[in-house]
């Protein structure tokens, strides 16, 4: 009995962060809209660096929700996180934040299904790239391609892979194998160029 009374309150708590962490998040990105952070990556990193010793952390859980809910394009978000945190840092928490939303973004349609999908991905871009997902094979092969490629759709291929048979394992290998060289690419670039 002591044992599920100890899960109980884990899930409460960790509903209670999950639910905090939203709220915290959801402020930031309403406040960043209302300042016009999102329109270039020197407003984006400008704001970024205002939240002092906290600016990794919420550089963190934007990155991780800008997968889950697409705010701007990833390129920008990389490109903030290696200008303001520098090449090695920039890296760091770019790859933290991506891979965290990526696995969020699996786990949500692997849960919820096509429904889901459907609200968070375009129906241009669901339609363009859902017949991939009957192929469970040749999905795959295009996944892997498009978590290693830079530009690609990621965020739409981490929600297709939740509704096709791959297994959470597998996706979280193609992801942490494939993702950082595009996302080092970018920081290093990026990185360099800002500094």
């Amino acid at each position: 009995m002591e044992a599920s009374n100890v899960l109980k309150n884990i899930k409460w708590l960790v509903t209670i962060l999950a639910a905090l962490t939203i709220l915290f998040m959801a402020y930031v990105i309403i406040n960043g809209y209302i300042q016009g952070c999102f329109v270039s990556r020197q407003a984006f990193g400008t704001y970024i660096d205002s939240f002092g010793v906290a600016a990794p952390a919420v550089f963190v859980l934007f990155q991780a929700i800008q997968v889950v809910i697409p705010v701007l394009p990833g390129f920008i978000g990389c490109a903030a996180g290696a200008g303001v945190f520098g090449p090695v840092a920039g890296f760091i928490y770019n790859y933290t934040g991506i891979c965290a939303g990526s696995i969020i973004a699996f786990l949500l349609a692997r849960r919820f299904g096509v429904r889901l999908v459907k609200k968070m991905v375009s129906e241009e871009k669901y339609n363009k790239y859902a017949d991939k997902v009957d192929n469970s094979r040749g999905f795959v092969l295009v996944f892997l391609l498009t978590i290693l490629l830079p530009l690609g759709p990621d965020d739409v291929f981490c929600y297709l892979a939740g509704l096709t048979s791959m297994g959470f394992k597998k996706f979280c290998l193609i992801l942490f194998l494939s993702k950082p060289w595009c996302i080092l690419l970018y920081s290093i670039g990026f990185g360099l160029l800002f500094r």
